[in-house]
């Protein structure tokens, strides 16, 4: 006879995630893509799906493999992929996440895609990394018309583009590069050397920097013959995702910008896959804080559930508040995007890339913990979500890189900082906590300080969207804990702050 077991909670599944999130319904609605609610619901649930998130499992455990060779011994360089993988790849380009501001460039568009992607990536992060690179590539391809009339109806088809920049002896200093491109006429030139680093080989386009006799240019790289994969990264996490290094041999290719300009033709790829890191690092701690406060509901200890306990109830009211600051932080980035607002978006996306990514890891360490044991098996979907992690903060610039950008950016685009801080200041008299803040705020960055004045740049943007837009239980207590009342880790929230209500807004289902 069976034991019977009860006190267990229940897989976080076939759930309507739009319908849990109030954040993210709201911040859709506010910042202009009203119209795309049903399409992110759908999204959602698909994502959400026990068939959705069986995928991701098989896809997790079935690693890519690489085949360089066919049986005959000629070079095929070929990944093989469990079909799990395709299902959940396949479904992101149906919903447009890797093309649709393109293809139907109406209002709302970035926002409207940043909510896809947000839902989409509950179904497994790993699919993110082409789709997001394919949507990021369209403003560089653009700087050639021609090669951006070939091509961008074959990626709003469902072909994909890929990068490949970093090189074994130079990493993000990609000016270290030493792959030469010869011309070779017409345009067209032939690539020779190494990439330490080239995301998603599968790809059918890759946006490469190579040297000329002008400098470090930027090549649009058909992939085909001369293009040679040398092995799958064996990452930390994503391992559903296959990554590798690459060598050319005379690999065909053609200029995209001018010689000698490659990085400042790619910067609008980087800029748009750091939003991307945003977005994905805020859906990390939404899935992460959606699984604990769902467990707490689910399961008793002490005579009592978990979330009706006050020291989990800190917990997860912190972990909430986090979650909905960085929600509405993407959405509101995603909308400088619609509005060609350059100067806040190049600005804002560098410091909410370094800070939210940041922020993840942490976020989900504390969010597997609440669930116990039952968070560390690998049964759970919270191993993975710590796995993945830490990607988005490596991914386009690791912390230092993104801070001096950040220096950089003061320096070259002064307008950058006004409109940021004429951003923060529309919430100035919500909050006494965050006016004190904002007349703290740092006008101007030295390198040892960098990261510093960044945390507390991000804060001030974080604070001022919750002050403007979100209930006042939840915009007080992040002000209160964040700027100086709360403790160092999450679950230390100060006295007064309205926890229960935080939790329940957290995880609008049952």
């Amino acid at each position: 006879m069976a034991v019977e077991v009860s006190n267990q909670s229940v897989p976080f599944e076939d759930v309507d995630l739009l319908a849990g999130d109030a954040a993210l319904r709201e911040a859709l609605v506010r910042e202009g893509a009203e119209w795309a609610l049903e399409r992110v619901r759908e999204a959602g649930a698909v994502a959400a799906s026990a068939e959705a998130q069986a995928h991701s499992r098989r896809a997790e455990r079935n690693e890519p493999r690489l085949i360089t060779h066919d049986r005959f011994g000629y070079r095929v360089d070929e990944v093989e992929l469990d079909p799990s993988w395709h299902w959940l790849l396949e479904g992101a380009i149906a919903r447009g996440i890797s093309s649709s501001p393109w293809a139907d460039p109406r209002p709302g568009a970035h926002v409207a895609r940043a909510a896809l992607e947000f839902v989409w990536t509950h179904a497994n992060a790993g699919v993110m990394c082409p789709i997001s690179m394919t949507y990021s590539a369209v403003p560089a391809l653009r700087v050639d018309p021609e090669i951006a009339a070939e091509w961008e109806p074959r990626l709003a088809g469902g072909a994909l583009c890929g990068m490949a920049m970093t090189e074994k002896q130079g990493g993000s200093d990609v000016r270290a590069n030493i792959t030469r491109a010869e011309p070779v006429g017409d345009g067209r030139y032939e690539l020779t050397g190494h990439k330490w680093f080239c995301s998603y080989p599968p790809c059918d386009l890759f946006l490469v920097l190579a040297q000329t006799a002008s400098g470090l240019s930027c090549f649009a790289l058909e992939r085909g013959a001369g293009m040679e994969f040398q092995r799958l990264k064996d990452k930390l996490g994503t391992r559903s995702l296959p990554s590798s290094e690459v060598e050319f041999h005379a690999a065909g290719a053609r200029l995209l910008g001018e010689e000698g300009r490659g990085v400042a033709t790619i910067i609008e790829m980087v800029t748009h896959t750091r939003l991307d890191c945003v977005i994905g690092s805020a859906s990390s701690m939404r899935r992460g804080v959606a699984e604990a406060i769902w467990h707490a509901r689910h399961r008793s200890a002490f005579g009592a559930r978990l979330v009706d306990q006050p020291a989990m109830i800190n917990v997860l009211a912190d972990l909430a508040l986090e979650s909905e600051a960085a929600t509405a932080t993407a959405l509101r980035l995603a909308r400088a995007y619609d509005e060609g607002d350059h100067a806040l978006r190049r600005f804002a996306t560098a410091i909410a890339k370094y800070w939210v990514c940041k922020r993840a890891t942490p976020h989900a360490a504390e969010a597997l913990e609440c669930l116990g044991g039952n968070g560390y098996v690998e049964e759970s979907p919270m191993p993975r979500l710590l796995r993945d992690a830490p990607l988005n903060g490596i991914w386009e610039g690791s912390g230092n890189v993104i801070a001096l950008d950040v220096l950089r950016a003061l320096s070259r685009e002064p307008d950058g900082l006004s409109a940021f801080l004429a951003e923060c200041e529309l919430a100035r008299g919500g909050n006494a906590v965050l006016d004190d803040h904002l007349d703290a705020l740092p006008r101007s960055i030295d390198p040892w300080g960098a990261r510093r004045a960044v945390e507390e740049l991000a804060l001030a943007f974080q604070a001022s969207l919750l002050v403007r837009f979100a209930p006042e239980f939840v915009s007080d207590a992040f002000c209160a804990a964040r700027f100086g009342g709360g403790g160092r880790v999450y679950g230390t929230l100060p006295a007064g702050v309205d926890g229960a209500a935080i939790v329940a807004r957290g995880l609008e289902i049952d």
